[in-house]
């Protein structure tokens, strides 16, 4: 019988012993026909978008399919955090420090970049420090060898195919050489965790070098980030949210981030924040959220919430990026 690409490469996962020691596994005779056979299509596709040859062979020559990608991607943990785990874990004290430090010693930069794109700086540091660990760790999967794995033996193969053809197109224009470009084992790259099609519209050079250089310029990789959100909506005169206190009866299906009221409404309602403070009497849209559910913390969040959200569309993600950029300026 016909063995499928993904039992081909199941196969490979034999050689587990090797992986252990680090090592990269030595792939079956149909693998590498497969796999050789996938990258001279990849080649096809990246020379019509436009990738010189020399770059395809800087960047596809001697490549092999990462076994260790391939697990991850089969074996990615169901989300079973609670909101307080998941908050706990992302607003230590050490985080909140090295985001105050961060902030601190780009204060010239974040300067910069919020006169350009109009995105407050916190924000733009807390996204750093969730993504990267303010660039403390950005992943050490070569983003070619990954890309080219998941594309050809991943859940999607599809997006993958296209993620690779642009991170070759990144790599054709000049931004970055092959071994530096490294990320997670998705592929997703640098200080912020773009994907190579957002690096393709999103990143920037703000260090006027020529390259943007999201892997080893802070200037890019801040401005970057800044512009993800500025394209995404950002509202630079309005906060992402607030910690609230909700009123004695209050209905917990009124809790929705699709049930947008005026903030005045909310707060005519009873809510208030929570150091015990009025809510501004305002007309800006807001939703309330309770992310533990009813009995735990509740937020009112306003536009800028949703824009934090298109960087990750988490609930979770959006609340942490908005406490953290409270605590770190």
């Amino acid at each position: 019988m016909l063995r499928t690409r993904r039992q081909t490469a199941l196969a490979t996962l034999a050689a587990f012993t090797t992986t252990l020691l680090g090592l990269q596994p030595r792939q079956s005779q149909a693998a590498t026909e497969s796999f050789d056979a996938f990258l001279n299509g990849v080649r096809a596709d990246a020379r019509r978008a436009g990738v010189s040859q020399a770059t395809l062979q800087h960047a596809l020559t001697g490549i092999r399919p990462n076994e260790r990608v391939l697990e991850l991607d089969r074996r990615q943990p169901e989300f079973t955090q609670t909101w307080e785990q998941y908050r706990d874990a992302r607003l230590s004290e050490a985080r909140i420090e090295g985001g105050r430090r961060a902030y601190a010693e780009n204060r010239a930069t974040l300067q910069a970049v919020q006169a350009r794109f109009k995105v407050t700086p916190r924000v733009v540091v807390a996204i750093w420090g969730l993504e990267t660990n303010y660039g403390g760790f950005t992943g050490n999967f070569s983003v070619i060898q990954s890309l080219a794995t998941l594309a050809w033996d991943g859940r999607r193969a599809a997006y993958f195919r296209n993620e690779l053809i642009a991170a070759l197109k990144v790599l054709e224009g000049g931004h970055v050489s092959p071994d530096r470009m490294r990320g997670s084992w998705a592929g997703a790259m640098g200080h912020p965790q773009f994907m190579p099609s957002n690096f393709d519209r999103l990143a920037v050079d703000m260090d006027g070098d020529g390259r943007r250089d999201i892997w080893g310029s802070r200037p890019d990789a801040l401005g970057s980030i800044a512009h993800y959100l500025a394209r995404s909506g950002w509202r630079e005169e309005e906060l992402w949210g607030r910690e609230v206190t909700l009123p004695a009866g209050f209905n917990p299906d009124e809790a929705r981030r699709d049930n947008t009221k005026p903030l005045r409404a909310w707060a005519n309602a009873g809510l208030r924040r929570a150091d015990g403070a009025p809510l501004p009497a305002l007309d800006l849209p807001t939703a309330i959220l309770l992310p533990g559910g009813a009995g735990g913390q509740a937020f009112a969040v306003y536009p800028n919430f949703n824009v934090i959200r298109r960087y990750n569309p988490s609930n979770f993600y959006a609340l942490a990026v908005g406490m953290l950029s409270d605590r770190v300026a």
